[in-house]
């Protein structure tokens, strides 16, 4: 019986190993793929939140993960990271978190959506730094946005944005994505310009 037990036992484990190496495999060809082609990918995440999907996209940066949270958390100057951030800036703190006013054109700039994110400090999940913001107050249902920083080696990075955007206005889910994963995707492009010219200067 014990026999038995442990041989379940070790299949089970065997079978996470090989889950996450898979996993592990899978990054590791993604972040090779991004360094190759030096352009942007977008893509879209399920999450629980919403029937619609966060627009996201994803980069390598050819700089270290350092020069990349500095970047991220430059959050008065998001604006200059991507021009579908109309307006940010910083409008409070709440211990360790920081409110942060955006504004957002979605519907090809046929309305405005404005929220103050509040966003947690950044924390380590595994081989990624993750920053998280979520809407407190704003015109939308709901403003998530998450950035995800994975060092690739000690030079290069990944950057990825996930927002997730829900109107009021009853508008398709597919269109508010594809806005939304454009947007993320002038901003990683942006971070990574940045992150870049700083890590250069050094």
């Amino acid at each position: 019986m014990k026999s038995r037990r442990w041989s379940l036992v070790l299949s089970a484990l065997g079978v996470a190993l090989l889950s996450t190496a898979s996993v592990a495999a899978a990054s590791d060809s993604e972040s090779a793929r991004l360094k190759k082609k030096r352009d942007s990918e977008r893509y879209e995440v399920r999450t629980p939140h919403s029937s619609i999907k966060a627009g996201a996209a994803r980069v390598h940066i050819a700089a270290p993960t350092a020069s990349v949270q500095k970047v991220v958390l430059d959050f008065k100057n998001y604006d200059s990271l991507s021009s579908r951030f109309e307006k940010s800036k910083v409008v409070g703190r709440d211990g360790d978190k920081t409110d942060v006013y955006l504004q957002v054109p979605i519907l090809k700039g046929a309305a405005k959506v404005w929220a103050i994110v509040r966003f947690e400090p950044m924390k380590k999940v595994g081989n990624e730094h993750v920053l998280e913001g979520k809407m407190i107050k704003g015109n939308v249902r709901r403003l998530d946005a998450t950035w995800r920083i994975k060092s690739v080696d000690e030079n290069d990075s990944q950057l990825n944005l996930e927002l997730l955007i829900v109107p009021k206005l009853p508008v398709p889910g597919s269109v508010v994505t594809g806005e939304v994963a454009y947007a993320a995707d002038l901003a990683v492009m942006g971070s990574r310009n940045r992150a870049e010219k700083d890590a250069k200067k050094k």
